[in-house]
């Protein structure tokens, strides 16, 4: 079991006092509020709808983090509140290991979240994989695997791997319907500044990557292998694992000229979302197991390609399983304010006619 961190004093951007966990069971508790004054969103950008007053406050507002226990299981993980705050998200091009897209840095705010301490494990997966009595009406679940999708390297506390993002977006919904409240991936704007937790340098503990070893498993410490969950040490805001052991899905599209227009624009961006359009391109952050440092950057960007299905021998391709990226994972986040019933679907079903008419022939039985 991993111990409960002592509480600390974390200025975002004001004070809040946080005592913070792990991944396994403990007690969390939050205090004081957060205020963020109101920008103007840049145009383009995909944008949350209007908000009562009290609706806005609630987004400002710390908030208690959490322990879920799955319906119909003992499996339990923990959320924790991300208060709102506003950002520098990307990096300046001269920062070491800066790639395509990554930069201008530019001024971005969000609103508050709750985001899972640690990335969702095998047993949380299993449980929507394999679902059984724990199947629920409008949600497909993934077709059988043809191999052991963890590839040998453990299952016990180990994160979840090699899903598309498709898959995981089901497994959101599935798991808001199994507990009553809303979860989804997390924008990479959120899931940026989560990884920041306050900081504006390479990575979220500094600028040196020589300390890495203590917050991260990477290609120099991680014995081709990932690793279970919470091992290391987390970061500001006591998330586990967000450099390294696996790369996190996030909502967004690529598109290497965003950050360009949206610095261009000179105003602060709020609450970013880039819905991609195309079955790939779709990012990860955070890196994994298998990656060298500069890709575990909080910055970093990687965009997904058809070649993470190169040894899938089906015709036409699962839309579920990523054969050749065992290095893919993620983690759930709740937004304080639950969207519409119409902005959740969006949330979690596909708008690509291909994987559209394979999921409908999946859920009448077929292939």
């Amino acid at each position: 079991m991993i111990p409960l961190k002592s509480p600390f004093l974390f200025a975002i951007p004001t004070a809040i006092l946080l005592s913070l966990g792990a991944c396994t069971k403990g007690e969390f508790e939050a205090v004081a509020d957060t205020e963020l004054t109101a920008v103007d969103p840049a145009a383009g950008e995909q944008q949350a709808e209007h908000q009562t007053d009290q609706e806005a406050e609630s987004t400002q507002v710390a908030k208690d983090a959490y322990e879920v226990t799955v319906p119909d299981s003992e499996v339990s993980f923990q959320m924790l509140a991300i208060p709102a705050g506003q950002f520098q998200m990307g990096c300046a091009s001269s920062e070491e290991g800066a790639g395509t897209g990554e930069s201008p840095a530019h001024a971005v705010a969000v609103d508050g979240f709750w985001m899972a301490a640690c990335e969702v494990s095998w047993e949380e997966y299993h449980l929507y994989q394999f679902a059984g009595e724990a199947k629920v009406d409008g949600v497909t679940g993934p077709t059988p695997p043809y191999v052991p999708m963890n590839f040998g390297m453990g299952i016990d506390g180990h994160p979840a791997i090699s899903m598309t993002q498709y898959a995981a977006r089901q497994y959101c919904k599935w798991l808001s319907i199994k507990t009553g409240h809303f979860y989804r991936l997390p924008t990479e704007a959120e899931w940026e500044y989560a990884c920041r937790a306050g900081s504006q340098t390479a990575y979220h503990f500094g600028d040196d990557a020589s300390q890495i070893d203590d917050y991260a498993w990477y290609f120099d410490n991680s014995n081709d292998s990932y690793h279970p969950v919470g091992q290391k040490k987390p970061n500001a805001f006591g998330l586990y694992d967000m450099h390294g052991n696996v790369a996190e899905w996030v909502l967004d599209g690529f598109n290497a000229e965003l950050y360009a227009q949206r610095a261009a624009a000179g105003e602060v961006v709020s609450n970013p979302l880039h819905w991609a359009s195309t079955e790939y391109d779709r990012i990860v952050k955070g890196g994994g197991w298998d990656d060298d440092a500069e890709m575990l950057r909080s910055a970093a960007r990687r965009a997904s390609r058809d070649s993470w299905k190169d040894q899938d021998p089906q015709l036409p391709e699962s839309i579920w399983y990523l054969t050749s990226a065992p290095w893919v994972g993620f983690r759930v986040v709740r937004p304080y304010v639950e969207p519409s019933a119409e902005e959740q679907q969006r949330y979690w079903e596909t708008q690509i006619p291909g994987i559209q008419e394979i999921q409908e022939r999946q859920r009448r039985g077929e292939r």
